[in-house]
């Protein structure tokens, strides 16, 4: 019989601001939490969880959720400030120095009379990074590893996106900078107000960003490393670092138990479950992986809704906090709890709901669990589903000798972005008069650019860079629509989809952008339907080669085939829905807008109009491939 989780039963004491060395001389900050009885440490060596992150490792919500809820339990606890990072020293260079620095921790720690030599690590994005980048060089002591909507290789999929830029990327330099406490990084009291009356939004408007012409000027690390990730569009050296391509190095990642976790509308969704095959197939584990229908974070695995979707009760974890524990007490405890022995594949399948609005005016578009033997799963039927002439989407091939349909693309009338797979870009509200940035915790005064999530592909006053009269995105001229007649019976997509497009241009570069859209029939919740949004994807055309080579522009009016990838997901399309795909050249601020001009990245100074066109006859069959699932 499985046994129970540990419990609460001990008293929690904690050692302030323990400076761990690092190879190269720089010291380090943990907060380090002990059981204790009677304000005394238990007698160790006791088991050891860990998290490395950028946030301020003595936040008062972490403090208690990872450190004293551990303690409580019987773990040692050690949080720790990165490199650059408020108490830390040294400089952060986004995500470069994780591998090294995670090593020597777990080197430091496993020399400790507390540490029995087993530890486990936990985190959420960057913190899901540096486990995955630690795990690259396979430290002494690490026993198993619970990263939460991490990296897998930044080029593809987290930083840039099939060339184009993520800009939520520049965001957190600019609302990280400003929250980062860090004595070496604010040697000036004025760089604190400086970098707090720096609202994102409105340098949004004035892409690209200057060397030395920004506020990140004042914080001269964080313009290093932002730059660097700004300007480097070929998949160089600087992206295959430990740090930021963790698929690299796959042979040399640790074989210990990893149990990944992810969303369908979080922003590492694909790298999440590249990274599980990948050591699936190659480590013995045992590897997990759990996806439910959440945008990014660490509290949204315990809500019920993403965006403007309600997917029912059922859809949110009871506790992160437990679902952790578990895993910890069965590799660190070696308590029997039998979670090894689960299907090592647990997704939320999407939809299903009645569509009606919900009290907190959500459309209720449900779903439910499912455990699984692999991913991708094995009974899947890849289908293509064809653009046709008119705007119909079809299983069935285009047959017509020549069609095809297009747009022009204005790169100063960008789409704007509705929803989606993104996180982090955020600005800072201005802290009140008078009062003390230092006293204002950074999440109180993060707000969101734009919604992530589940939305209706309609413009609001809620979505950056929408106007009046706000109407559908479908009413765009530079936004092609394809889509199925209403469907006789209920169609499962789960899995990764791939777009295959014949396209041509009059720009020597250009941006194609691709989503995947669950089209509710008008009801007397929604009288003019509603236009789901599930997944979405951008691929700069230079970049149409991947990561093979670098970036090669295009000839103007020569027809290209271009293969993009889409974030995966999973969701039931009822009978009487209609699958839509709408394909257009910007999504933004999701993603930095492409000038057409083919100008170096982050230097261009022109913008030209581009006339875009997609081929859809029987020689260029432009389709989706989406991934079916028997009934």
């Amino acid at each position: 019989m499985a046994q129970a989780q540990s419990r609460p039963q001990y008293d929690a004491v904690v050692a302030q601001n323990v400076m761990v060395p690092m190879r190269d001389g720089v010291k380090l900050a943990c907060d380090i939490y002990f059981p204790a009885r009677n304000g005394q440490p238990l007698p160790g060596p006791l088991p050891v969880v860990l998290e490395r992150t950028p946030y301020n490792k003595s936040d008062p919500d972490r403090r208690e959720r990872h450190g004293v809820f551990y303690a409580q339990r019987g773990y040692v606890a050690v949080l720790q400030d990165c490199r650059g990072c408020f108490a830390s020293e040294g400089e952060l260079f986004f995500l470069a120095q994780e591998p090294a620095d995670g090593y020597d921790t777990l080197l430091w720690l496993v020399r400790q009379p507390w540490c029995n030599g087993k530890i486990g690590t936990f985190g959420t994005s960057y913190m899901a990074w540096v486990q995955m980048a630690l795990a690259t060089q396979r430290p002494p002591g690490l026993a198993c590893m619970l990263p939460n909507m991490g990296g897998w290789n930044a080029w593809t999929s987290s930083v840039r996106h099939n060339g184009a830029f993520e800009l939520r990327f520049m965001a957190w330099a600019f609302w990280h900078a400003s929250i980062n406490q860090n004595k070496a990084l604010k040697r000036h009291p004025w760089i604190d107000d400086a970098l707090a009356k720096a609202d994102f939004r409105e340098w949004l408007q004035h892409l690209p960003l200057r060397p030395g012409l920004s506020p990140l000027a004042l914080v001269p690390p964080y313009e290093r490393w932002l730059f660097a990730l700004y300007t480097q569009g070929d998949y160089n050296d600087f992206w295959k670092q430990p740090g930021l391509a963790i698929e690299e190095y796959l042979d040399a990642f640790a074989d210990v138990p990893v149990y990944l976790s992810g969303g369908w509308y979080d922003s590492y969704t694909r790298a999440t479950l590249e990274a599980y095959q990948a050591l699936s197939r190659s480590k013995k584990g045992p590897i997990k992986v759990i996806i439910g229908p959440w945008t990014h974070g660490d509290r949204t695995l315990e809500v019920s809704y993403a965006g403007d979707v309600d997917l029912g009760p059922d859809s949110a974890l009871p506790s992160h906090e437990e679902f952790r524990l578990r895993w910890f007490d069965r590799w660190l405890k070696g308590i029997p709890n039998g979670v090894e022995e689960e299907p090592p594949v647990k997704i939320f399948v999407m939809g299903g709901g009645s569509g009606v609005k919900t009290g907190e005016g959500r459309l209720f578009h449900g779903g439910r669990w499912r455990s699984e033997q692999e991913w991708p799963l094995a009974r899947t039927r890849y289908t293509p589903f064809y653009f046709h002439p008119g705007g119909l989407l079809s299983p069935r091939k285009p047959d017509v000798e020549r069609a095809c349909t297009t747009y022009r693309f204005d790169p100063r009338d960008p789409v704007p972005t509705i929803g989606g797979n993104f996180s982090s870009l955020d600005y800072l509200k201005p802290p009140p008069p008078g009062v003390d940035l230092r006293l204002i915790p950074g999440v109180l005064r993060r707000e969101p650019i734009t919604p992530a999530g589940g939305f209706d592909q309609r413009t609001g006053p809620q979505f950056y860079g929408c106007k009046p009269p706000y109407l559908p995105l479908a009413a765009r001229p530079d936004v092609l629509v394809f889509q199925t007649p209403p469907l006789e019976t209920d169609v499962e997509i789960t899995g990764p989809i791939t777009a295959r497009l014949w396209f041509s241009s009059t720009a020597v570069d250009t941006d194609v952008t691709v989503k995947l859209i669950d089209v509710y029939p008008p009801s007397a919740s929604y009288p003019e339907g509603y236009a789901l949004l599930l997944t979405d994807t951008i691929l700069r055309c230079r970049w149409r080669n991947g990561k093979a080579g670098p970036g090669e522009l295009l000839r103007p009016g020569e027809i290209y085939e271009l293969s993009i990838p889409l974030y995966p997901t999973s969701n039931l399309f009822k009978a009487g829905h209609r699958i839509r795909v709408d394909i257009s050249s910007s999504n933004f601020p999701r993603f930095d807008v492409n000038p057409n001009t083919g100008d170096p990245l982050g230097q261009e100074r022109r913008w030209a109009v581009a006339e875009n066109t997609l081929w859809h006859d029987a020689q260029r069959p432009s389709h989706i491939v989406l991934p079916v699932i028997p009934a």
